[in-house]
C-alpha cells in the first residue's frame, strides 16, 4: 500500500507541535448579526495596512474571523489579493492567540503591493497591541 504523503505548510514547523493550520467553515463568520455585535460592541485597533476589530471571548468557544475588503482598494483582482493576504496571515497564526474571540479584519488601502510578510508583520503588531497574542510571543515582538 502506498503511503499518502501531507501537502507543504499543513502542520506547523515551528513551534515543535503538530498542529492544523487550517481554517474550518466553522471559524467563518457570515451573518449580519455578528459583523454588527462586533461594530457596536467590539474594540478596534489599526496598524500599518490592516484594522483589526475583535470581540471578546467569542460566543461559539472558538475563535471566528472575517475579511472585509471595500471597493475603496481598487479592482475586484486587487481586493481579493487583499483577502487572500490577510487569510493567509491569519491562517499561519491562529495557534498564536491567547484566548478565542471574533475577529474582523479589513485590509487599508495601503495593502496594495504588499507581500505577505509585511502583511504578517502587521497582522502580529495589530494583535500584539490588542493583548490577543499569548504572552511568550506578545514579548518576543516588542
Amino acid at each position: 500500500m502506498r503511503e499518502r504523503r501531507q501537502a507543504p505548510g499543513r502542520w506547523s514547523m515551528d513551534t515543535g507541535q503538530n498542529k492544523r493550520l487550517r481554517l474550518p467553515a466553522r471559524m467563518r463568520l457570515r451573518s449580519g448579526t455578528d459583523f454588527k455585535r462586533i461594530k457596536l460592541e467590539g474594540r478596534r485597533v489599526a496598524t500599518g495596512c490592516l484594522v483589526l476589530n475583535w470581540v471578546h471571548p467569542g460566543p461559539a468557544g472558538y475563535t471566528r474571523f472575517a475579511v472585509v475588503a471595500g471597493n475603496k482598494l481598487g479592482s475586484a483582482v486587487v481586493r481579493n489579493r487583499a483577502r487572500r493576504l490577510l487569510r493567509e496571515a491569519f491562517r499561519l497564526h491562529q495557534h498564536e492567540l491567547a484566548a478565542p474571540v471574533d475577529l474582523l479584519l479589513v485590509a487599508r488601502p495601503s495593502i496594495v503591493g504588499k507581500k505577505c510578510p509585511e502583511v504578517e508583520r502587521d497582522l502580529l503588531a495589530a494583535l500584539s497591541k490588542a493583548g490577543l497574542l499569548k504572552t511568550n510571543l506578545a514579548a518576543g515582538l516588542s
